[in-house]
């Protein structure tokens, strides 16, 4: 093991060392949160691909494919399609706008009010996302080096927090494309394939699991869709990734780029079910599947290529840490610290100042949650129950009206935690109950509302 610790360690030093290249490129404002608008299709093909498939989608899609089989895929496959329509159909006019946050939106529809309210549950969202990567990281580091939870925490999620900090999106474009070489090297050609050598191959893959793990359905109807109404509508509305969007050169390179790195993201969920469901027949007897991959990279891999895989895995996980932990840091200094200091707009200095503060936060939060997927869900629960229906709103409806999407966001917002508490993060009902209670919400009280004398050009 010691190799595969200085593996390890060479790779989160040479995140540091692409950091600080970060650093010296973020000159201004737009430097550090949209990496200066600037990105050619390698680029932002790389840090789109490298922002969605983070822990979540490596970890818990594993311990998907060890329990239901190939139909674990559907995750990623949500998030992917997702990725794909949000480029091809949102970025033109996104780009249009030279906005920094999904919340301007709304303020241009709506009004100011409408903006801080939803800047409430973003800045909700994009703490979980960057909890949840900081939590895979920290399970990775603990089964496969026997650190303690917390060490393992703090140890990797410091990287992210350092390099994300002095660098904001021009670090996390840096640090991404390497990340997405990595993980793809290491867990798609890499680790499948041992893993499917070990089993004996895929007619021995095939004789050794049921035929229902086969099945792309496996994992239930209710299920599937859920995780699309869950992945596929959050990445439409996720700051994190309308964050990526903003970054790109022109409106061609986010249609053709993003739309691939959309393919790519499904391709990957796949390969992350088959790890998991060659790691159900090599350990059957897991005490806790959400160990699975740390568990499969233990005991499948020689050491050296071993730590490469670790680092496959860190990378994935450290891209969307360190993309939730910039979105967080920039819904306080673009939608929320402005309204306490009077309309004054911050600074390069205050952006990195409080991109350190969100990552301790973040850190902090890490240490006291223990699922990955539970956590995803969690975010994606609270974004899409409560900014789906008011955004869309802003876009299709001109009836709508600020009371009605501050109704929506308050209800939606509440009603998904209520039955998050109530029945269980697992559970399909927040979802949709919280979308089901906001649109009611948003159409009656538009509708009860005086009509907009004056409605802003179309938001997109």
């Amino acid at each position: 093991m010691a190799l595969d610790l200085f593996v390890v360690l060479i790779y989160a030093a040479g995140m540091l060392v692409l950091g600080y290249y970060g650093m010296r490129r973020a000159k201004t404002h737009e430097d550090y949160l949209v990496a200066g608008r600037n990105l050619g299709p390698s680029l932002y093909m790389g840090t789109m691909a490298a922002t969605v498939l983070g822990g979540a989608s490596t970890v818990g899609t594993v311990r998907l494919g060890y329990v239901h089989g190939i139909s674990g895929f559907w995750l990623c496959a949500a998030l992917g399609a997702g990725i794909i329509a949000l480029n091809l159909f949102l970025a033109k006019p996104l780009l249009k706008l030279k906005i920094f946050t999904v919340t301007q939106v709304l303020e241009k529809r709506y009004n100011p009010m409408a903006r801080q309210a939803s800047a409430v549950i973003m800045l909700a969202y994009a703490l979980m996302i960057g909890v949840t990567s900081i939590l895979a990281i920290g399970t990775v580091l603990q089964v496969l080096f026997g650190l303690p939870f917390w060490v393992s925490v703090l140890l990797g999620g410091g990287v992210v927090v350092v390099y994300s900090t002095i660098g904001g999106m021009w670090s996390l474009t840096l640090t991404d494309i390497v990340q997405f070489v990595i993980k793809t090297v290491g867990l798609m050609f890499i680790l499948l394939p041992i893993c499917l050598y070990r089993v004996g191959g895929w007619d021995q893959l095939v004789a050794k699991l049921p035929a229902s793990n086969f099945s792309f359905t496996e994992i239930g109807w209710d299920t599937i869709i859920t995780y699309f109404m869950i992945y596929f509508f959050g990445i439409l509305i996720g700051q994190d990734i309308w964050q990526r969007v903003f970054t790109a050169r022109d409106e061609k390179v986010a249609q053709y780029a993003g739309t691939f790195a959309g393919f790519y993201c499904i391709l990957y969920g796949l390969a992350c079910a088959l790890i998991g469901m060659a790691a159900h027949v090599l350990l059957p007897n897991l005490d806790n599947v959400n160990n699975a991959f740390a568990a499969i990279v233990k005991a499948s891999l020689p050491d050296g290529i071993r730590g490469l895989v670790i680092a496959a895995a860190l990378a994935a996980m450290m891209s969307t840490a360190s993309a939730g932990l910039l979105a967080a840091s920039t819904v306080l200094t673009e939608d929320l610290l402005p309204r306490l200091r009077g309309g004054k707009q911050s600074s390069l200095n205050v952006n990195r100042l409080f991109t350190m503060l969100t990552g301790i936060a973040v850190l902090g939060i890490a240490l006291v949650v223990n699922d990955v997927i539970s956590a995803l869900t969690l975010a994606y629960n609270l974004l899409v129950g409560g900014m789906l229906i008011p955004l869309m709103g802003a876009i299709f409806w001109k009836r709508a009206t600020t009371s009605g999407a501050i109704a929506s966001m308050t209800l939606g917002f509440v009603t998904a935690l209520a039955f998050m508490f109530k029945d269980g993060l697992d559970a399909n009902t927040p979802i949709y109950y919280s979308l089901a209670i906001g649109l009611v919400s948003f159409v009656v009280v538009s509708l009860l509302s005086p009509r907009p004398e004056k409605i802003a050009a179309r938001a997109i």
